[in-house]
């Protein structure tokens, strides 16, 4: 009779621990818009950047071949000379004028705690933008229309 109440405490026990761990995680659909310019197509990383302003997790790269992921130079340096590895995380790199839409996602402890999603752009022989556009990753201002300073016009996050 004992070991049964133990088997029944054990079992609780760890049902409460299965829950506590799993994190919830919002999905997000990002559209983004690029500016009209000449020269090849852009290389843009999104990255989650945490409140000392440091790569906490990379969430999106736009541009399939790794030979020019150290144009993105300060993502690239934040990777350290691990073999970097974005399985399911990569789409195609965007050409001027050309909008993008993706989906990813971000873990919920993050929201309203200072961090912020960097997207990051490069072109092959032109300016490269360390922070295109950062958004806060706030309630307010997640979903908010974010403007570029560099080749990428605008993003619009949507919650989904």
């Amino acid at each position: 009779m004992k070991s049964f109440f133990k088997i029944q405490l054990v079992g609780i026990l760890t049902l409460l621990c299965a829950g506590l761990a799993t994190a919830q995680v919002s999905k997000y659909k990002c559209m983004l818009q690029m500016v009209n310019y000449t020269g090849e197509k852009a290389y843009i990383v999104v990255s989650l950047i945490n409140p000392k302003g440091q790569y906490e997790k990379t969430l999106y790269m736009m541009g399939p071949d790794k030979k020019w992921y150290d144009t993105l130079k300060e993502w690239h340096k934040s990777q350290g000379k691990s073999n970097v590895k974005l399985n399911a995380i990569t789409g195609a790199s965007v050409a001027g004028g050309d909008r993008s839409i993706t989906t990813f996602a971000i873990e919920d402890k993050f929201l309203n705690k200072g961090y912020k999603i960097r997207f990051e752009s490069a072109v092959e022989d032109q300016k490269y933008y360390i922070s295109d556009i950062e958004i806060p990753l706030t309630s307010a201002e997640v979903t908010a229309k974010a403007e570029g300073k560099g080749y990428i016009r605008y993003v619009k996050l949507n919650k989904l």
